[in-house]
């Protein structure tokens, strides 16, 4: 029978002990969209709702107006957040979609209505999405929760500019606890 020595016995012993704390560190963290913008920016605007009344007769016509102008497309971000493993709420706003429906890219937003009726939220009030696993979207008014690596990086859409980008790891519906 071989007998290990007395370190080797100890470090066992403690990376068994460790191994709990670690794997409850492997969770993301989960933030709220407040926690995406520096402490020292201005907080981002309310959403106004821009319809143009004219058009209320004509649904398809008022739904096919301009996309509404975002105010702050290079807003603040906060530097320490890159390479963060989070866990963030929000809405979906399809970019692209397969044959069936299922959503591929997207952007990420903290209130429904986003990018379409309003304007969109200020640059760093948006997370640019992408997943390699499509799911689909039953309803623009279902929030979604979004876990994956966050990034501060830049990124152009046709709708609106972000300040974050993820590639999504878990994408699943948002309930109320």
């Amino acid at each position: 029978m071989t007998h290990l020595p007395l370190r080797h016995v100890l470090l066992l012993g403690l990376a068994l002990w460790l191994m709990p704390l670690v794997a409850l560190q492997a969770s993301p963290r989960e933030l709220q969209w407040t926690e995406l913008v520096p402490a020292n920016a201005p907080p981002p605007p309310e959403p106004l709702a821009r319809h143009d009344l004219s058009q209320l007769a004509d649904v398809l016509a008022a739904e096919s107006g301009p996309a509404a102008v975002q105010e702050m497309p290079a807003a603040p971000v906060v530097p320490a957040l890159d390479g963060v493993e989070i866990k963030l709420p929000g809405y979906v706003v399809p970019l692209d979609m397969l044959d069936d429906g299922q959503v591929t890219e997207f952007l990420l937003v903290p209130y429904f209505g986003a990018c379409i009726h309003v304007p969109p939220p200020p640059s760093n009030q948006i997370v640019h999405v992408r997943t390699d696993e499509p799911f689909l979207q039953e309803a623009l008014w279902q929030p979604f929760w979004i876990e994956g690596v966050l990034r501060v990086e830049a990124v152009s859409s046709e709708l609106a500019e972000a300040g974050y980008r993820m590639q999504a790891e878990r994408i699943y519906p948002y309930e109320m606890q």
